[in-house]
């Protein structure tokens, strides 16, 4: 960065007197700090790495104190940044706040294919870090085991099942698709049943995959009693929250069998608990029912957690989630994004498959076009629905789906150059970032557009955090509250 933009940078990080989820703070002025391996990892592996200001003393209530030597701070922190594995590139910058030297060193986030960056001298297993909000935590067994599935192409939809019975799957069902894809690839004609089985993924040498049995299976739970999924209603718009006769769902249920059977079973629970309203034709005095959210928006979210979730024996115990609130629908999928994909770039980029063999087979038994078609379609129901746009979030374990069933209506007499607040509101009915805010405000400085325009919103109800338990995380954004 240049010298300006460290001295506003640091001049912000003075006054908003905390750290975030891509800035550590350091005091250094008595002497390099001597271990910053964990944050060198947190940073190298989160998408745009991350900055390490020294030379601020947080217990002063990060008032400047200056670094004890730039240059051999700068030397001992590039020393440490050699024991990672990959060696972290710092580059760095100083500038002088209040008559003190201050310096920076921006870390690079490491290749996706290199990941995770650890400290060499702890292993892998102890020295790899996350961040999460101003903390590095250390990585868990899952999170490295996701880098590590991506960089050697493993799949754990071909993973073998090796208790599943070969001859405990419908084989009619295994004829029938086998059938098919042989009327479209004539080429498997050629091939002996064996083989055919082999490059379907249905078996990998004789032993049935997981891929297999989660849709061929007479009862794949039987293997695997939380690949299912679990719906839910709440009467609220908080998990428990009750009613009035103090029921905390009004309904439950846990759905079961192959993909198609819980494709089929949980939309028609979701249409069961949907509200259903009739709408006129202004032209033709026609009656059209019309539904709480749009079916094909519900359809594409579910079939996605299906196809998409991470099915590896980390997550093999964790179950599909349909929660229904008053104001919303909500759909968790276990494992976030797989490998580049960011929310950033849902229905806009091609996405690395995650389950090719469950996304191959979902093309012809759950008549999918595996075409990356989902994400727009959900955008584009929702829009013709007059809907607010739907919410995506990757957490650190689940991929979640938010669809509102309710729109903010605009006052008879609004003016939008006059009525900053409902202008802001309107903007947040998505997620927004501290950033986004700022910009839409024409405010250059986001700690002075979120303390006069944001934080009243959020005082007052109207504006809520998507991370309130971490009030100060980079990743936090700003949503109306509907």
């Amino acid at each position: 960065m240049l010298d300006e933009e460290l001295t506003e940078l640091a001049n912000h990080i003075i006054c908003s007197k905390s750290e975030t989820q891509r800035i550590e703070v350091k005091a250094a002025h008595e002497g390099c700090p001597k271990r910053l391996y964990d944050t060198l990892s947190s940073f190298a592996n989160q998408d745009g790495g991350g900055v390490i200001l020294f030379g601020l003393d947080e217990s002063q209530g990060f008032a400047p104190v200056g670094v004890y030597d730039v240059q051999d701070l700068q030397k001992k922190v590039t020393e440490q940044c050699k024991q990672m594995i990959p060696p972290v590139r710092a580059v760095f910058t100083s500038a002088v706040i209040n008559g003190k030297t201050v310096c920076s060193a921006e870390i690079p986030a490491a290749d996706l294919a290199e990941r995770p960056c650890y400290y060499s001298g702890a292993g892998k297993t102890k020295g790899s870090y996350v961040r999460v909000g101003e903390s590095d935590l250390p990585m868990t067994d899952y999170e490295i085991y996701t880098y590590e599935a991506f960089r050697n192409h493993i799949h754990d939809d071909e993973r073998t099942v090796d208790r599943a019975d070969f001859e405990l799957l419908d084989q009619d069902k295994i004829s029938e698709y086998v059938l098919r894809m042989k009327n479209a690839r004539p080429g498997f004609s050629r091939l002996s049943t064996d083989q055919i089985y082999e490059m379907l993924a249905i078996t990998r040498k004789g032993i049935p995959t997981l891929a297999a049995v989660l849709n061929f299976g007479i009862y794949p739970q039987g293997y695997f009693p939380q690949l299912a999924i679990t719906a839910i209603v709440v009467p609220g718009k908080e998990i428990g929250d009750v009613s009035l006769n103090e029921e905390r769902f009004l309904d439950n249920k846990r759905i079961e069998g192959t993909l198609s059977d819980m494709l089929s079973e949980a939309i028609s629970f979701c249409v069961r608990n949907m509200k259903t309203g009739t709408v006129i034709d202004s032209r033709t005095g026609e009656r059209a029912d019309s539904t709480e959210y749009p079916i094909a928006a519900v359809r594409e979210a579910i079939l996605n957690a299906l196809i998409h979730r991470d099915y590896s024996r980390y997550t093999e115990g964790t179950p599909i989630q349909i929660d229904f609130f008053s104001d919303r629908l909500e759909i968790h999928s276990p494992g976030g994004l797989y490998g580049r994909m960011t929310v950033e770039d849902l229905g806009k980029a091609r996405p690395d498959l995650r389950n090719p063999a469950l996304a191959t087979m979902a093309e012809f038994l759950l008549k999918t076009e595996n075409r990356y078609s989902g994400i727009p379609t959900i955008r584009r129901e929702m829009a013709e629905a007059g809907l607010p746009e739907p919410v995506f979030i990757n957490g650190r374990n689940e991929f979640v789906v938010i669809l509102y069933n309710t729109k903010r209506a605009a006052p008879a007499n609004y003016d939008s150059a006059q009525d900053t607040d409902f202008a802001l509101l309107e903007f947040c009915n998505v997620p927004r970032t501290r950033k986004e805010i700022a910009d839409f405000l024409g405010i250059k400085t986001v700690f002075y557009a979120i303390q006069h325009y944001v934080q009243p919103l959020v005082d007052a109800g109207e504006l809520r955090m998507t991370k309130p338990e971490k009030p100060k995380s980079l990743h936090n954004k700003y949503v109306s509250v509907r």
